[in-house]
């Protein structure tokens, strides 16, 4: 059978691959964004094949346990020999080598939280199962990014820790990848200590970071780390601009969360400006001197150098996104992909044990209940007589059950001002986005719920449910037209997210409405009436600490849905002359910071 041929890779993830193997320790590792495919198996091969021989190479998944990680207690080697005996974990297995952590997105916060700890200090402490033990752990890590969207990512705490974010794609046929040997790595290795970072370089990789928005203390620490790897690559002793330029393009870039401000406007030729007195140029002769000896001021055409090559490593989109003022980096779970988080006894995901007798259909974890009785068994044999002795002794405190989590369903309610002026101004809109956004609760199989309020009372169209076609149906019969009673809406809006809170599920309560109130609770008209018992039901609302987004479907942001919304704590979205897709879009925006 014909065999394939690897895809290329590009020179960057070429080059974040040699880097990777020069100095794994001091770089951290990398972030790979792309599905599982030829493409991340070639660039996991290269990277494997150029580390340093011998040199651990272990697969980490995303659910691993602390004793998986950490090590713990060897539970037969224990009950062999009746003391406790410790078990080497994952961290202190990969000293020298790569941990690959597998589905990163799907990390947990304890695991996130001790890989970070293992590459802070390059070791693993132990003290766990009456163990208490440190190991080194100087590793690299390859988190393995498959997530679809920006709100699929990594931890941000573990995303900091890691020097390159590379996103695997393709490479240019125009694209001339250098080729690096193991010998040639492991000769830049050993060049490594002996390279010499100027200090010019240092403060323009600092400056760059800066203009560019990088928050982190550590980016320009891991720049610096990465621009003496690439100094040591090419051989020399000293790094320059052009290792400083790879440094910001492969490690800052994909940092950025602003563009530069636009360069001060030079000033005026010397030959335009009025010749000084000679008095006032000793003066500043005096002062140049005195600065000279105080600080010296980074070589600004350096720092524009480096500014230059990170904007063109900005991928287009990421580009357009700093230009239009969005940070990237807030990368937030989109509301809906997930509730709430809670604790079961008996479903969910399991996410370790407890000590607990399995009741009220908890269950109970054999292994960990095993290692809570291991280290007592010589005891407890001393302790029983011939006729009580048994081969292993397990007692009620040694019981451990298993902990479950798992996330509450979200259920979506769809709150419409189905009244005349919302009829006027943009009701059709309105079902166009509660149309689009139905589809994506669709997707994420949330439930939806659709109430409207017009004339003198509300009407719940759609009760909780699964079913589009339902939900579509009942949208498109709703009529515009009559008073606008909000409170009544507001009030039995409240009613529902409750009854779906009770249920176990998660309410997302969305209002589209002007906020122009003109039907009292009671039923009655009269504006100002009505606008009072509308802030009061918001701020009932409010008391709840339910989730709340209010958009402002007026033709014009309104002082009245502006001033609701804060009654009620809410998100608050105005959109003139925006269209459906606009609306969807803002609400799941809104959505995902909530």
């Amino acid at each position: 059978m014909l065999e394939l041929a690897p895809p290329a890779l590009s020179t960057d993830a070429t080059l974040t691959a040699a880097l990777c193997a020069v100095d794994p320790v001091g770089l951290g590792g990398v972030a790979i964004r792309s599905h599982a495919g030829p493409l991340r198996d070639a660039w996991l091969n290269l990277l494997k094949s150029l580390q340093a021989e011998g040199a651990p190479w272990l697969r980490l998944p995303h659910h691993a346990t602390d004793a998986a990680l950490l090590g713990g207690l060897d539970l037969a080697a224990t009950l062999q020999t009746g003391r406790p005996v410790a078990q080497r974990g994952l961290l202190a297995r990969a000293d020298g080598g790569w941990l690959v952590l597998a589905m990163a997105e799907r990390c947990g916060a304890n695991v996130a939280a001790h890989l970070s700890a293992a590459l802070d200090h390059r070791e693993v402490r132990l003290q766990r199962d009456g163990l208490a033990h440190t190991a080194p752990a100087r590793l690299g890590l390859v988190a393995l990014d498959e997530g679809q969207g920006d709100d699929e990512c990594l931890p941000a705490t573990l995303l900091d820790r890691l020097a390159f974010h590379v996103v695997l794609e393709p490479a240019n046929p125009m694209d001339d990848a250098p080729v690096f040997t193991p010998a040639e790595i492991a000769l830049a290795r050993a060049a490594l200590p002996t390279v010499q970072v100027p200090d010019e370089l240092v403060q323009a990789i600092c400056g760059a970071a800066m203009a560019w928005g990088v928050a982190s203390l550590r980016a320009p620490h891991m720049a610096v780390r990465a621009l003496r790897a690439a100094a040591a690559l090419a051989g020399l002793s000293v790094a320059d601009e052009t290792h400083a330029s790879i440094a910001a393009r492969l490690v800052l870039a994909p940092r950025a969360t602003r563009l530069p401000a636009p360069a001060e406007p030079q000033q005026a030729p010397a030959d335009e400006q009025p010749p000084p007195s000679p008095e006032n140029s000793r003066t500043e002769e005096d002062a140049l001197d005195r600065t000279k000896d105080d600080a010296p001021a980074v070589p600004q055409a350096l720092e524009d150098q480096l500014i230059e090559a990170m904007q063109a490593a900005l991928p287009p989109g990421l580009l357009a996104a700093l230009q239009s003022g969005e940070q990237h980096q807030a990368r937030a779970r989109a509301a809906g992909t997930a509730g709430a988080l809670q604790k079961h006894a008996h479903r969910g995901r399991p996410v370790g044990t407890r000590r607990g007798e399995p009741r009220a259909g908890a269950r109970l974890h054999l292994l960990d209940t095993l290692r809570a009785a291991a280290p007592w068994q010589r005891l407890r044999q001393r302790e029983a007589t011939p006729n009580t002795r048994r081969r292993i002794e397990v007692r009620r405190e040694d019981f451990h059950v298993v902990r479950h989590r798992q996330h509450r369903p979200t259920t979506t309610v769809f709150v419409v001002d189905a009244s005349g002026s919302a009829a006027l101004h943009r009701l059709a809109e309105a079902k166009g986005a509660v149309e689009l956004l139905l589809a994506e609760c669709y997707v994420r199989r949330d439930k939806v719920a659709v109430l409207a309020f017009r004339g003198s009372g509300t009407e719940l169209l759609l009760p909780p449910t699964r079913s589009l076609a339902r939900a579509k149906r009942a949208l498109a019969a709703l009529p515009g037209g009559g008073g606008t009673p909000l409170a009544q809406g507001i009030s039995t809006a409240l009613e529902l997210a409750q009854q779906i809170a009770r249920a176990g599920d998660t309410p997302v309560t969305v209002f589209l409405t002007d906020g122009r109130a003109n039907i009292d609770r009671h039923g009655n008209p009269g504006r100002a009436q009505a606008t009072q018992d509308a802030l009061i039901a918001g701020q009932a609302f409010a008391l709840t600490g339910l989730q709340a987004l209010l958009i402002d479907t007026s033709p014009q942001p309104a002082d009245a849905a502006r001033e609701l919304a804060h009654a009620m704590c809410a998100a608050y979205i105005p959109l003139p002359y925006a269209g459906a897709a606009g609306l969807s879009q803002a609400v799941l925006l809104a959505q995902s910071t909530g």
